[in-house]
């Protein structure tokens, strides 16, 4: 309950505030497990991303999002639960397992799961390599890939940071990938790797984006 009606709240200022455009989601399978994989610019991505599609849209955060102290922490955890997120321990030796497992147990229940093939934000607004945890959750569980790309959230925050700005947002989804032509091959790394690859050349024709052949994290470490 308290889910539908912070959609139904959030929802409808964002429609009056940003009027998001939303292409392609029929897409989207009504029900059953499916992975929503897109570009990551800024940090309220995830946030459209669950108001947008219809059904409950379930991803990763940093677990520090919900260990506030005080009121202020307790709003913030509860705001970030129930717009979706699981918090995980991503800092830690373990942490990749860990999303990479969570992210199963969303789609052997039939849930939808959204997550970020770059792994964290781009630092420039440039579309970067894509990490291989997409493919092995597309391979170990069979759920279909939705490609989708957001496009002007980086006007509406600039740098990740900040007051949010007006600005005109679109949501761009793709057609349903099928990768059951690899079925039990989820430890080849050059299935894997063509997996990601192929994900990743579908985000980027639907955002523009320009590609950048490195990780996110060395890009942004330099």
């Amino acid at each position: 309950m308290s889910r539908i009606l912070l959609k139904a709240f959030l929802g409808f200022v964002m429609r009056v505030l940003f009027r998001p455009k939303v292409e392609g989601a029929e897409h989207i399978p009504d029900s059953g497990p499916v992975i929503l994989a897109g570009n990551h610019v800024t940090f309220i991505d995830s946030l459209f991303l669950t108001l947008i599609v219809k059904r409950p849209v379930f991803f990763i955060g940093k677990d520090e999002y919900v260990k506030g102290k005080g009121l202020k922490g307790r709003l913030m955890a509860w705001f970030f639960t129930t717009a979706g997120m699981i918090p995980v321990d991503r800092d830690g030796g373990h942490g990749g397992v860990a999303a990479l497992m969570t992210g199963r147990r969303v789609l052997d229940e039939g849930h939808a799961f959204g997550i970020y093939p770059e792994g964290t934000r781009s630092p420039d607004g440039r579309l970067y390599r894509g990490r291989t945890g997409i493919a092995r959750l597309a391979l170990m569980t069979g759920a279909p890939v939705v490609p989708f790309a957001m496009i002007g959230t980086d006007k509406v925050q600039p740098g990740g940071k900040g007051r949010p700005h007006l600005a005109p947002v679109t949501c761009r989804f793709g057609e349903p990938l099928d990768f059951s032509r690899y079925d039990g091959m989820d430890r080849d790394r050059y299935v894997l790797r063509a997996v990601t690859d192929e994900v990743m050349s579908d985000v980027m024709e639907l955002s523009g984006q320009e590609y950048v052949d490195m990780y996110a994290t060395k890009a942004r470490a330099a």
